[in-house]
């Protein structure tokens, strides 16, 4: 890859040239901390020290976990969408929960996070939290997409619903779609027509119908022949926030792609069997008793207020596990 760059006209593109430098240095911060991993080895060997060895596991076992995800794009960044489900301020609460409980989660791996574009409900929840028909989440980083890409589904909530004048219990309902981000320059295999996307322009609106940005910035665009629909609206500028809309929307295209893909594989294997709506991975139980279950690997804990703090590694390292065997 670097006696590409060396070629003569190769730097001519430079968006080509930055995107291709990105993933020389990516690869070679792997092969960096594969040399930084034997190194620690020899040490521990020498030292014999208990911490040295539990130091070691631990590192050990982090890129144990990379080293299984080898998808195409599993070293790549993500999008994160959530969706509430039926329930109406139930959901929209529960939504919102799910967004703050991915946001803590980036931050303690070190991702960068942001909102690109959330849809608010009409209610306010317990602690003022403000309820969330859909959001969008920008997530930066080392893995990222390989990390979150099994969160994929449906996310069923069981609690007292603090919009109960007669405090009845209610289950609720989120759906939780990861994406990879994916450049026009990668070789996906898939090509957009300027003439199949429609563009509109709205007001970036923020909680309460409070104008974030006073001019139409916020874009949204529409794929014609497939009908679907992207927002995004975390920019000042039209441009930059129509640049990352085109990545959600190439990103919707490649799964897209996927799924057609695996329409083909289910009429020879047949359909598999979907768990309560849609394909519910996750149970977060606050009454009558404390439990988060995932459906997939039966991992559970009794910490409920820990996982929706962003404490979801072990769901998240168990599904990786299961599905590399």
């Amino acid at each position: 890859m670097e006696r590409e760059t060396e070629k003569p006209g190769f730097w001519q593109d430079k968006e080509r040239g930055i995107w291709f430098s990105q993933q020389i240095n990516r690869l070679k911060k792997e092969i960096e901390e594969f040399e930084e991993l034997e190194v620690y080895f020899d040490l521990v060997k020498e030292s014999g020290q208990e911490k040295d060895v539990i130091e070691f596991e631990r590192m050990l076992r982090k890129k144990e976990l990379e080293v299984f995800l080898s998808g195409r794009y599993d070293r790549g960044d993500a999008i994160l969408s959530i969706f509430s489900g039926a329930g109406g301020e139930d959901a929209q609460d529960w939504a919102t929960l799910l967004l703050r409980m991915y946001e803590r989660y980036c931050i303690r791996k070190g991702f960068q996070v942001k909102v690109l574009h959330q849809s608010f409900g009409e209610g306010v929840g317990p602690d003022g939290r403000i309820g969330t028909k859909s959001a969008t989440l920008e997530i930066k980083g080392r893995f990222a997409f390989g990390f979150l890409k099994r969160e994929n589904g449906v996310h069923r909530l069981v609690r007292i619903s603090p919009f109960s004048p007669k405090a009845l219990r209610h289950t609720s309902f989120a759906l939780v779609e990861v994406l990879p981000e994916i450049s026009p320059l990668d070789e996906a295999g898939i090509k957009i027509n300027p003439a199949d996307i429609k563009i509109e322009t709205f007001k970036a609106s923020g909680p309460g119908g409070q104008y974030v940005n006073k001019r139409e910035t916020a874009v949204r665009i529409i794929h014609l022949p497939t009908g679907i629909r992207v927002s995004c609206q975390s920019e000042r500028s039209l441009f930059q926030n129509r640049e990352k809309a085109m990545k959600i929307l190439l990103a919707k295209l490649y799964q897209l792609k996927i799924k057609e893909k695996n329409k083909e594989l289910e009429k020879i294997k047949g359909k598999p069997v979907s768990i309560g709506w849609g394909n519910q991975i996750r149970s977060y139980v606050f009454h009558p008793y404390h439990l988060v279950k995932d459906l997939r690997t039966g991992v559970e804990t009794s910490d409920v207020e820990r996982v929706l703090d962003g404490e979801i590694d072990p769901f998240i390292e168990a599904e990786i596990r299961k599905q590399s065997v």
